[in-house]
């Protein structure tokens, strides 16, 4: 099993560029032990241009597995 993360970057007004490096978002969620699996991007493919608002970068990492001390393996 794994957890998800959902990261939004949006980009700037004018510029239309992001306002904040992929890269370094992917490169700190990577040193938390999250793992790069895919960028969304639902703006570009629903407004009909070729500008969108945001993208989403999602990572995951597998669950903690609890372990539960009151029970017994025979």
């Amino acid at each position: 099993m794994f957890e998800y993360k959902f990261v939004k970057i949006e980009f700037k007004k004018l510029s239309g560029k992001p306002k904040e490096d992929y890269r370094e978002v992917i490169k700190s969620h990577a040193e938390e032990g999250w793992r790069f699996v895919q960028v969304f991007s639902p703006d570009f493919a629903t407004s009909g241009v070729a500008v969108g608002t945001y993208y989403e970068l999602i990572f995951e990492k597998p669950l903690q597995q609890q372990t539960d001390s009151n029970t017994f393996n025979n």
